[in-house]
């Protein structure tokens, strides 16, 4: 038997379906926050910071050590709850202390395209290059495969981007402007992206 007062209230606690509310009384919203981490003591705490501080509160984390992202970063999958409208708070400040975030809830990275870079990859910094696209804070990088064949000095990678709804063009834009300013060839969108 369930145990109830009169008013039909079950001892304090929210009914099961109902929205979780903050002590303020803000109702709060479940979201996942990708992000990539350097693997170096300290940087999951860097990163949890800027979230607790702005009123998120962790639901789960999922670190995982075994896999590296193309820039070879720890990936790391946080799920937090927040009142309305505080992720994008949340999300400027993670970036404002230096964490890459490569993707908030499903819906936002959710067009993807692919392209090619060739030349000079490695002796130019293949790791600024992909700093220097994820600039367009409309994309980001999500998987790369590179190619060298006998050490030639010509390389080619394979990148996959993701963009929000409708920047697509400003992210193969970034990467234009990155590869110009590398003298980089870029071969672009390849079948299978969404343009």
């Amino acid at each position: 038997m369930r145990n109830t007062s009169p008013d039909g209230d079950s001892g304090g606690r929210s009914a099961p379906d109902a929205p979780r509310v903050a002590d303020g009384g803000e109702q709060l919203q479940a979201h996942t926050v990708r992000l990539e981490l350097v693997d170096e003591p300290g940087e999951l705490l860097r990163a949890l910071n800027p979230i607790a501080t702005h009123g998120g509160n962790l639901l789960s984390i999922f670190h995982e050590r075994g896999s590296l992202t193309p820039r070879g970063h720890i990936p790391v999958e946080i799920d937090l709850e927040c009142p309305a409208g505080r992720l994008d708070t949340i999300v400027d400040a993670l970036r404002n202390n230096g964490i890459n975030v490569i993707q908030t809830d499903a819906e936002r990275y959710r067009e993807h395209v692919e392209v090619v870079l060739v030349g000079a990859l490695i002796e130019t910094d293949l790791s600024a290059t992909l700093t220097a696209i994820e600039e367009c804070e409309e994309a980001t990088v999500v998987d790369m495969s590179l190619t060298a064949p006998n050490g030639e000095d010509v390389a080619s990678a394979r990148l996959s981007l993701a963009a929000a709804g409708g920047a697509v063009d400003a992210a193969l834009s970034r990467v234009r402007e990155v590869a110009a300013e590398k003298d980089l060839h870029v071969i672009e969108p390849l079948v299978g992206g969404d343009r």
